[in-house]
């Protein structure tokens, strides 16, 4: 028994000096809106590789206009190839944010607005969304995204 609390003692005393060595990045709402706009200029160039490289590696894409979920790098790029084409434009309608070490999260409502590329016409959809953010060492990178269509008559 002495044994085992000894170690269990170890393992806390390790545990503790470990987390006194994290360095936590700096991180405000103005830097996860920062990240929102990096994301909508990323779409805004059609190009799916530099949507995906706002993803961390082992990122979850649970994407709006996909039944698919997205667990890989070639996954979460092969879902902005066919959305890309409709030129989304995203916008914020209501946001909640939490802040942390080296992670942070925005989630809420928001209207992304999508162009045929046959017709041309224009529609919006209305949706909800959670965003999730690391720190990694190359900056801030979206570790997880769930954006789900509003129920019907929203």
């Amino acid at each position: 028994m002495k044994a085992l609390l000894a170690a269990l003692i170890a393992v806390i005393c390790a545990t503790a000096a470990e987390a006194k060595s994290i360095q936590c990045a700096p991180v405000t709402v103005s830097i996860v809106d920062a990240q929102f706009n990096a994301f909508n200029q990323a779409w805004a160039t059609g190009s799916p590789d530099k949507v995906a490289a706002l993803f961390a590696p082992g990122a979850v894409l649970l994407p709006t206009l996909s039944d698919q979920e997205r667990t890989t790098p070639a996954g979460i790029r092969d879902y902005f190839v066919g959305f890309l084409k409709k030129s989304p434009v995203g916008h914020i309608d209501t946001s909640h944010v939490r802040l942390g070490c080296n992670m942070a999260a925005r989630m809420g409502n928001w209207s992304i607005k999508l162009t045929d590329p046959v017709t041309h016409k224009t529609s919006v959809a209305h949706a909800r969304y959670t965003f999730v953010y690391t720190h990694e060492r190359t900056g801030w990178l979206i570790a997880h995204l769930h954006s789900s269509l509003m129920p019907q008559g929203h």
